[in-house]
């Protein structure tokens, strides 16, 4: 097919949705506008670039029902307190010698049954700075093992990137959640060699932001009924050959946690305190559906293919690499995965990239830079912990590098099958 628009408006309408969004501009509002002034730029016309811009928002439509639909599980994790639960189980178990460790995996578990990465480091963190305070570990060394973890959960969980990136390779989502297991475990292992170094260097945590909880947590067991219901549900399709969708799965999991917590009563508000919390990344992807209609339609995949081919690359490397751009570029996992996915996986089929594959190091490689200052990650996980921005800043070559240990731990898992 043949371009509507040029690579230098798809790159133009990038590059302005990013400065608006450093400029405060709503993220959504940023890339749509973008999408618009990148169609204009690119030489498609109005006609045209509306076209393509309401195409590219349409796609993201059964990405967006599941995000939706998942809002009823992170609503019902967190709000039963099931989510933190999960976390005080797993630092309990390994104990103080081992905090750096069970900080990271707390998060990592927390992450991977389905709560989003900003919320997982979010709810961890109350229990994060306590170990912290206890153990002597220092507030950045314990906020990257947060970080960390996260990033590894997030690369194994069926959160809105996995779901977005799965729909547009059209591979089964527990499929690209069970791809990047090893570059998971990978990434958990650098985490807590990095965190443990940094644990060392900085401050204390306060004792005013040491808090105590007086609600009482539910048991274990009803702590995990929530992501065992998802995880049971997800695995009858390569176990037994029956589907159950996301869209369908992810509220069952959050009625179980609901039902197994006692929360019966409440189960509509915590409903509707999930929907809350997956409201603004719906939005987010609609706005990053515009923006994928125009870049996909544009010259940028193939002017991209003929640079990885003068240079002598092989076609793979568009995957990860595209991913790292993205999401750096959107300051988000979630919008920077989409984009890439949307747009470059035709080209990685039609250069003979396993879709799996493809979809797997683009999720991987959107984990790099991810956390930069203008997106609400960064800001929100440093909130977490009361750190400062500059003390924040510092704080992202450590998470890019466990970023790259993952996206070269996924890439070395394509390269072996």
């Amino acid at each position: 097919m043949q371009p509507v628009f040029s690579t230098c408006g798809a790159v133009l309408g990038l590059t302005v949705a990013i400065v608006l969004v450093l400029r405060r501009m709503q993220p959504a509002y940023a890339l749509m506008a973008g999408a618009l002034l990148g169609g204009l730029a690119g030489g498609g016309g109005l006609a045209a670039t509306m076209a393509h811009a309401v195409s590219g928002a349409q796609g993201m439509m059964p990405a967006v029902l599941r995000i939706l639909a998942s809002g009823v599980l992170a609503g019902a994790l967190i709000r039963t307190g099931s989510a933190e639960r999960l976390a005080g189980a797993i630092v309990n178990a390994l104990g103080r010698r081992f905090a750096v460790a069970a900080v990271a995996l707390a998060t990592l578990v927390v992450c991977a049954v389905g709560v989003f990465v900003d919320i997982s480091v979010i709810t961890v963190a109350p229990i994060a700075l306590a170990v912290a305070r206890r153990a002597n570990l220092s507030v950045p060394g314990i906020l990257l093992a947060m970080i960390g973890g996260g990033k590894a959960g997030n690369v194994i969980s069926p959160n809105p990137n996995t779901i977005a990136t799965a729909e547009a390779f059209k591979v089964d989502l527990t499929a690209l959640m069970a791809a990047n297991l090893l570059p998971a475990l990978v990434a958990f292992a650098a985490t807590v060699a990095i965190a443990g170094w940094l644990s060392k260097r900085g401050p204390l945590p306060a004792d005013e932001h040491i808090g105590e909880r007086d609600a009482p947590l539910p048991p274990l067991w009803a702590a995990l009924a929530g992501p065992v219901t998802v995880i049971i549900l997800l695995a009858l399709r390569p176990l037994a050959g029956v589907t159950i969708d996301p869209f369908l799965a992810l509220p069952l999991g959050g009625v179980a946690a609901i039902l197994a917590t006692g929360h019966v009563r409440q189960g509509f508000a915590f409903a509707e305190y999930g929907l809350s919390k997956v409201t603004g990344v719906a939005i987010l992807l609609v706005g990053t559906g515009t923006v994928a209609g125009i870049v996909k339609a544009s010259a940028l995949q193939g002017d991209v293919v003929s640079l990885l081919n003068a240079l002598h690359l092989p076609a793979f490397v568009l995957a990860p690499v595209s991913g790292v751009l993205m999401a750096g570029a959107t300051a988000s996992t979630t919008a920077g995965a989409t984009i890439a996915a949307q747009t470059f996986s035709p080209a990685l089929a039609d250069a003979g990239v396993a879709a799996l594959g493809g979809a797997a190091m683009i999720h991987a490689g959107a984990t790099v830079i991810d956390s930069l200052p203008h997106g609400s990650f960064f800001h929100a996980t440093g909130g977490a912990v009361f750190m400062d921005i500059r003390a924040r800043l510092r704080l992202v070559p450590f998470e890019a590098a466990i970023g790259l240990v993952t996206t070269l731990a996924s890439v070395a898992v394509y390269l072996v099958r």
